[in-house]
């Protein structure tokens, strides 16, 4: 019998739990977060739907962090192995008797963060800022939105290209997310 054949029949014959050995728990990292967003899927402020099976997440070995909700969508990620997801929420429902914030976040109004007045307008010259650690690499690019720290704004180089997105990181400053 050739060796193929012999690891693919011993791979069939494994349970299903040693096959996913080393990835994360789908079902359990659904549960922390609609305990954490405190609607269930489907209802108003949780997730639109359930995370998909056909994710083959690595096992986290800390904590998985669940960021709250911005842009219509809270994130899950590992910050030891550098994994994250975004999982859209349902909007337009209420919390607590109140109508959500368009922006769909599902925190209730006193637990929202405070809102910063916009630094950047648009037509504003920004530095667009691309880098790591070891490096930086910056250019000369026109706001075509406004924009508050954290906010994601259009922005764009040329006008024969299209426009790009990037984060406001302060008056004058922008960073490719």
């Amino acid at each position: 019998m050739n060796p193929t054949k012999i690891l693919l029949l011993a791979l069939a014959l494994l349970p299903a739990p040693a096959l996913a050995a080393g990835l994360q728990n789908l079902d359990a990292l659904e549960r922390r977060l609609v305990i954490a967003l405190g609607a269930d899927i489907g209802a108003p402020g949780g997730p639109t739907v359930s995370l998909d099976r056909r994710l083959k997440l690595a096992a986290c070995p800390g904590e998985v962090v669940i960021d709250p909700p911005a842009l219509g969508a809270a994130t899950l990620r590992c910050a030891e192995i550098g994994w994250r997801i975004r999982v859209p929420l349902v909007r337009g429902g209420s919390e607590g008797g109140r109508a959500m914030p368009a922006s769909g976040n599902a925190l209730p109004p006193a637990r929202q963060p405070m809102r910063e007045a916009a630094v950047v307008r648009r037509g504003d010259p920004l530095d667009l800022i691309a880098g790591d650690s070891g490096f930086s690499v910056s250019t000369l690019v026109i706001a075509e939105q406004d924009g508050a720290p954290g906010d994601r704004i259009r922005v764009r180089g040329d006008r024969a290209k299209p426009p790009i997105m990037a984060e406001v990181v302060a008056a004058g400053t922008v960073r490719l997310p």
